[in-house]
């Protein structure tokens, strides 16, 4: 299929119009008409590039297209669900828009949908789920019935499934179904970003992150590695980009969408010159200088937040060695210093999940991200203040 033109010859449409189009003018008048008064919420989140925005004519060539989210209560999801989507399969026109209903796997052994014109039953993508079964298939834990997440929760949840969670949009929010007490705006809400204490312990690990590696750029350079010094720089480039998303409330997604999610902060138009400078710097003490320039004007948006005592900003040796550094466990142990919680306070300064995991296999597992995250809170572990 033509990336920039659907099989009819229509042009691009940003993925959730598509959705919001599928909604209105197909999905709602079966609902209307076959299920009235049914309580449901309709939306279009969880993966795909348009949910965060960032969907361009080339999202077209998979899974992305017609697609819609529908949540019932738990008893009529299991009374309804599979004979809804049949009912959909049967009535959904054949396009939107131009842009095909139907979603065809190319291959058997990868589930990956491609869309096309059928004249048969549509394999649509409008999921129908029990919202409390969906949440915890996405991130581990329901969120609804009023249960506010715990720190544990939180810690387990990666942030590029809280971004899909909270990102999209939602096209209907039908009244709370009983044993919920609460609709998916409520639970988007609840999620929309950490409780204080919880930023404060995810800011600290942050910069703690990057206390660890700042020496290093100049240590890899004066034993004559030059690649490994750029490699080190780039992490803590990555690592500061992260800490600005933190700072500014943001849900850092993965690695496709980190750059574009940062270039809309506040921070970017200012800080970008020095992160791109020190990536694309070639000898150390250029790299050196633009990574601490970073570092000072980081250093400094966190002195205004008020969240923790103000630290020096600047630039210093690292002890008797001749490599500049910001010395950035200063700033952790100042938040750290603040966080109050006791379940917090008794936790290294390790995390969220994806603070120190990068595999996106792992962090995909609801079970193993807090089987981890509960080692990490068992009695051995340092304290956040030791």
């Amino acid at each position: 299929m033509n990336r920039e033109r659907s099989p009819l010859g229509a042009g691009f449409l940003p993925g959730l119009e598509l959705s919001r189009i599928l909604y209105e003018e197909a999905v709602r008048p079966v609902l209307d008409s076959a299920y009235p008064g049914l309580r449901y919420a309709a939306a279009r989140i969880g993966s795909g590039s348009e949910v965060l925005g960032f969907d361009t004519a080339r999202s077209a060539d998979h899974e992305w297209g017609p697609r819609l989210n529908l949540f019932l209560a738990p008893d009529d999801a299991a009374r309804h669900g599979a004979e809804l989507s049949r009912l959909l399969a049967e009535r959904l026109p054949k396009h939107v828009r131009g842009w095909p209903t139907h979603f065809r796997h190319a291959d058997p052994e990868v589930p990956i949908g491609h869309m096309e014109l059928t004249d048969g039953a549509v394999n649509h993508r409008v999921s129908v789920d029990d919202l409390g079964d969906w949440l915890r298939a996405r991130l581990g834990v329901a969120a609804v019935a009023g249960r506010a997440p715990t720190v544990r929760d939180w810690l387990a949840m990666p942030q590029q499934r809280l971004a899909e969670v909270t990102g999209g949009a939602v096209f209907h929010d039908g009244p709370g179904a009983p044993g919920t007490h609460g609709t998916l705006g409520a639970v988007r809400e609840r999620l929309a970003w950490y409780p204080d204490q919880v930023w404060r312990y995810l800011l600290a690990c942050q910069w703690q992150r990057i206390s660890q590696e700042e020496a290093l750029v100049g240590r890899c350079a004066e034993v004559g590695d030059g690649l490994g010094s750029a490699v080190v720089a780039a992490r803590l480039v990555r690592d500061l980009m992260r800490l600005c998303l933190l700072l500014e409330r943001t849900y850092a997604p993965y690695g496709k969408w980190l750059g574009t999610t940062f270039g809309r902060l506040a921070v970017a138009g200012d800080l970008s010159p020095s992160l791109a400078g020190a990536l694309a710097a070639t000898k150390y003490p250029a790299r050196e200088r633009h990574l601490c320039d970073a570092y000072e004007y980081v250093a400094g948006l966190q002195n205004t937040t008020g969240l923790a005592a103000p630290v020096d900003p600047a630039r210093r040796p690292y002890h008797s060695r001749p490599f500049q550094v910001l010395h950035a466990e200063r700033f952790a142990g100042a938040l750290a210093a603040t966080v109050t919680h006791p379940e917090l306070r008794d936790l290294p300064l390790t995390g969220g999940v994806d603070q120190w995991a990068d595999s996106t296999d792992f962090l995909g597992l609801s079970g193993p991200r807090r089987a981890a995250v509960d080692a990490l809170a068992r009695p051995e572990t340092r304290g956040v203040g030791s």
